[in-house]
C-alpha cells in the first residue's frame, strides 16, 4: 500500500563514512555504533552495505529549516557514538585511500542478496551518497516531474560533487562514486515516460525477467519509491556539510515544484536522447563545476557556472513562492564561490601532500554544523 506524502514535503538520507582516528582508515563499526547513535537519533540511524558505513534519514520535514535541524541532530548522533570509540564520520562520496577488499559486508540478507547477484560491482561498492525524497501528489504526477526534472539533474551533481579520490589515487574525477554506481544495470538517468502504464509494465517486466528482484532495486539517478508518493533524488554524493546537503534538498523540492507547475499548465516535456543524458551526467561527474557541462534546451555546452545561473533563473519563481530563494541562492553562490566538496578535498591534500589531512578536513566539515549548533 502506497503512504500519502504531503506534497513538497522533503526527506533526507545520508551515508556516512567510519573512520579510525588514529590510522584514518575505514573501520567495521556499524553494528557497534548503533546502539549509542540511536539513543539520541532513534531508528533514524541506520546500518549500511558495509559495517564501515552508517546511514541516516530525517523524518518527513516540511520546511529546510526542519531539514537542516534534524540533518544536525542525526550528524550529531553519528559523531558523538563514533568518537566515544575513537572514530571519525566523514561525509565524502569515497573513502580517500581504504581498499574495498579490506572492508565487511553487514551481515543483513539483503546486503547478502545484493553481493551474491552483483558480485565485483557490489564488493567496490564502498561510496556514500545523499538521497533527496519531495512529497508528491501521486504517481502520476510523479512520472511528470521525473519526464521534466531527469534534464536538470547533471548541474546539481557538480554542485554536490564529493568524491575525488579512490585507492590512494587522484582519480581525475569530481565524483568518482557516480562512475563507480553507474556500472550497475538499472542505473544512471531514468528514461522518459508516456502513463503510469508505461511505467509500471517496465517495472513489471524488470522483476519478470529477474533483471532486479523487486522495484527497491530500480537504482536510478532519480525514481519513484514503490510505497512512497514521493520523487527521489539520488544523483549526488553525500554532502560534506549540512549547508551543501540543504542546498541539494531545497534545488530537488523547487525542481520538482516547478516541475508539477509546468505539467498542470500543459507546457510540452522536452525530450532528450538517454545517450545524451548519459554524457551530461559524465561531464558533472568528471568535471564539477570547472568546466562545460550540457544546456539540453539549447543543446550545446555552457559553463557550469553559466548553466548553474541557468537551473537558478529556471526555479526562481518556484523557490520565491517557498520563501527559500534568498538561502537557496546564497547556498549555491557559496559553493561557487568555495568550491564544491571535491575541489575543497583537493586544497586539503595540496597544502601538505598527506591523504590523512584530507580525511581530517572531511571529518571537521562533517562536523561543523554540529559543533556549531546549540
Amino acid at each position: 500500500m502506497t503512504e500519502r506524502a504531503e506534497p513538497f514535503t522533503i526527506g533526507v538520507e545520508e551515508e556516512y563514512q567510519i573512520v579510525d582516528a588514529e590510522s584514518r582508515e575505514l573501520r567495521p563499526q556499524g553494528q557497534e555504533l548503533l546502539p549509542a547513535a540511536r539513543s539520541t537519533g532513534g531508528e533514524e540511524v541506520q546500518p549500511e552495505l558495509y559495517l564501515s558505513q552508517i546511514e541516516i534519514a530525517t523524518p518527513v520535514c516540511r520546511s529546510l529549516a526542519e531539514a537542516r535541524s534534524e540533518l544536525v541532530r542525526l550528524r550529531r548522533s553519528v559523531i558523538d557514538a563514533a568518537a566515544q570509540e575513537n572514530s571519525l564520520i566523514l561525509a565524502a562520496g569515497t573513502h580517500p585511500f581504504s581498499h574495498w577488499e579490506d572492508q565487511q559486508i553487514t551481515p543483513k540478507d539483503r546486503y547478502r542478496a545484493t553481493t551474491l547477484r552483483y558480485q565485483q560491482l557490489a564488493r567496490e561498492l564502498v561510496i556514500c551518497g545523499c538521497h533527496v525524497h519531495v512529497g508528491v501528489p501521486d504517481k502520476a504526477a510523479g512520472l511528470e516531474v521525473m519526464n521534466r526534472a531527469r534534464l536538470w539533474l547533471a548541474p546539481i551533481l557538480a554542485l554536490a560533487s564529493n568524491s575525488p579520490y579512490w585507492l590512494g589515487a587522484d582519480t581525475g574525477y569530481a565524483s568518482f562514486r557516480t562512475q563507480l554506481w553507474n556500472r550497475f544495470p538499472i542505473s544512471g538517468p531514468p528514461g522518459a515516460f508516456g502513463s503510469a502504464e508505461e511505467y509500471r509494465a517496465l517495472v513489471d517486466a524488470l522483476v519478470a525477467t529477474d533483471s532486479i528482484g523487486d522495484e527497491s532495486r530500480i537504482y536510478w539517478d532519480m525514481r519513484l519509491p514503490a510505497h512512497l508518493d514521493t520523487v527521489e533524488f539520488r544523483v549526488t554524493d553525500v554532502c560534506l556539510t549540512v549547508d551543501e546537503a540543504v542546498m541539494v534538498a531545497g534545488l530537488a523540492r523547487a525542481l520538482t515544484r516547478s516541475c508539477l507547475e509546468a505539467a498542470q499548465r500543459g507546457d510540452e516535456c522536452p525530450t532528450v536522447r538517454p545517450e545524451l543524458l548519459r554524457a551530461a551526467h559524465w561531464r558533472a561527474a568528471r568535471y564539477g563545476i570547472d568546466r562545460d557541462l550540457i544546456h539540453f534546451g539549447e543543446m550545446r555546452a555552457l559553463p557550469a557556472r553559466e548553466l548553474i545561473g541557468r537551473l537558478m533563473g529556471h526555479l526562481r519563481p518556484a523557490l520565491e513562492a517557498a520563501e527559500e530563494w534568498d538561502e537557496i541562492s546564497a547556498l549555491v553562490g557559496q559553493v561557487l564561490e568555495r568550491g564544491t566538496g571535491a575541489s575543497r578535498q583537493r586544497e586539503a591534500y595540496r597544502r601538505a601532500s598527506r591523504l590523512e589531512d584530507v580525511v581530517d578536513f572531511i571529518a571537521a566539515e562533517t562536523s561543523e554544523a554540529v559543533r556549531v549548533a546549540p
